[in-house]
């Protein structure tokens, strides 16, 4: 199992870059222990790891945090927040682009790759903090119809998906922050123009095709993305996009159609599309691509009807693929933000805010975890063997907290072999006790 202590060991070079503002008086905790104890928290999914670990420690004189996270001293948690504080969270970014060099690897390839190999990237915002009490400088602020005003995080992540694939792989996000000498607040399109000038060109080998929603259907955007040699599939609204619903008006489109069945049923699922289309009004409007589909069901009643504007080009035998790809947008919100803040993650927790860069890095960490955790299921088969062995999700984080809250394992590999087969290696319980007889005999 070389993976995840590859990635360990990386995660702790770059924490230990993170700015020292205790002003040369140093201490008996190096920087890095800092962020991989923060890390370790989301990672094992458990705001309790940390104090199962002291104790562990007190009891054994070594824990987990030692031997699979490589954390000299357990910080404590408001030494944790302090700490962090001033580090920004583009540090982090050689973390996110080793994940950006693993979406290569066969599998991972053979897992998302669509349209001839090609990986979706879905942008979307979400908020992840909101306070009227407390606040920083990156805070956005808006005013209810109470008078209240309130202090808020969004970021615009950038996520990659597949059409029939249950996970999903955060890459870096740009945060919705106020930026120096603006004079409006920060928004989505401003920040997805930030995120691709900063991670554009070092995607391009994976030849992404970028999915969003109505709000990045706009030129400046479709253009920046087709003048870099990129593509994409937006959702395009009737009425963000008068002037090419009017163009359109009395043409004729191109159809197909499909029969597919689900489960006990079947649709029928009908899709048109005209090329060359303008985006915009104005002889200078960027032309696309138009697709519209609708579903209908057994007995022909219209379930579900969207479109999309897109710079592929669009046939008969792409048609369906495209529009697959134009949906799967959606997992953005269902595998990547409803996991993150519903499901282990605790994403919209307020963990520590800060009065810097705080709830920003924790935010960071927290999509850091959940992209290993997805990478290793794919490429790393003692992971995956523990992980297919719990029924659920749920069930998998349960035990792995458990175990490493009564044993200390000496690797991952161990640890991982354990929770596969439901057993602790003999001569691992019997180096336990013995450790625990011999700190007992020091009082």
């Amino acid at each position: 199992m070389e993976l995840l202590p590859s990635l360990v060991a990386g995660l702790k070079a770059v924490c230990a870059t993170f700015p020292d503002g205790r002003k040369g008086r140093g201490g008996n905790i190096a920087m890095a222990d800092f962020g991989l104890s923060a890390f370790a928290m989301f990672f094992m999914q458990s705001a309790s790891f940390l104090a199962f670990q002291r104790r562990l420690e007190q009891g054994h004189g070594r824990s987990n945090c030692q031997t699979l996270f490589g954390i000299e001293k357990i910080p404590s948690d408001n030494y944790i927040r302090d700490m962090l504080d001033g580090a920004d969270p583009a540090l982090l970014q050689p973390c996110f682009a080793r994940v950006e060099q693993l979406l290569a690897e066969p599998a991972m390839r053979q897992a998302f790759g669509r349209l001839g190999g090609r990986i979706f990237v879905a942008w979307d915002g979400t908020e992840y903090f909101c306070s009227q009490n407390i606040g920083c400088p990156h805070c956005l602020t808006r005013k209810r119809s109470n008078g209240k005003v309130e202090n808020y995080h969004t970021l615009m992540a950038a996520t990659v998906v597949a059409p029939g694939h249950s996970r999903v792989v955060p890459l870096f996000p740009e945060f919705i922050a106020t930026q120096d000498g603006a004079e409006k607040q920060d928004c989505e399109r401003n920040a997805v123009k930030r995120w691709y000038q900063k991670h554009g060109e070092r995607l391009r080998p994976l030849r992404p095709i970028y999915l969003g929603d109505d709000i990045f259907a706009c030129q400046p955007i479709a253009k920046m993305l087709k003048d870099n040699g990129d593509d994409f599939i937006f959702t395009c609204k009737t009425s963000s996009h008068k002037t090419l619903y009017d163009f359109m008006a009395g043409a004729e489109l191109e159809c197909h159609q499909e029969k597919v069945r689900q489960r006990r049923s079947s649709e029928i699922r009908r899709y048109h599309w005209i090329e060359d289309v303008p985006l915009r009004d104005g002889k200078d409007a960027m032309r696309v691509n138009w697709i519209g589909m609708e579903i209908v069901d057994a007995k022909g009643r219209v379930k579900f009807t969207t479109a999309w504007v897109t710079s592929l080009p669009v046939s008969k035998d792409n048609v369906a693929e495209i529009a697959n790809g134009g949906r799967a947008r959606w997992k953005i919100e269902n595998e990547a933000f409803n996991v993150m803040k519903n499901h282990g993650y605790e994403l919209e927790h307020n963990f520590g805010h800060g009065k810097k860069f705080l709830a920003m890095m924790l935010a960071g960490l927290n999509l850091l975890a959940f992209a290993w955790h997805t990478l290793l299921e794919s490429l790393d088969p003692p992971w995956r063997a523990a992980r297919e062995a719990a029924a659920k999700r749920t069930s998998f984080f349960t035990d792995l907290l458990t175990l490493t809250t009564y044993v200390v394992f000496p690797a991952w590999q161990l640890l991982c072999q354990s929770l596969a087969t439901f057993t602790i290696p003999p001569e691992l319980l019997k180096n336990q006790k013995s450790n625990s007889h011999s700190k007992k005999s020091c009082f």
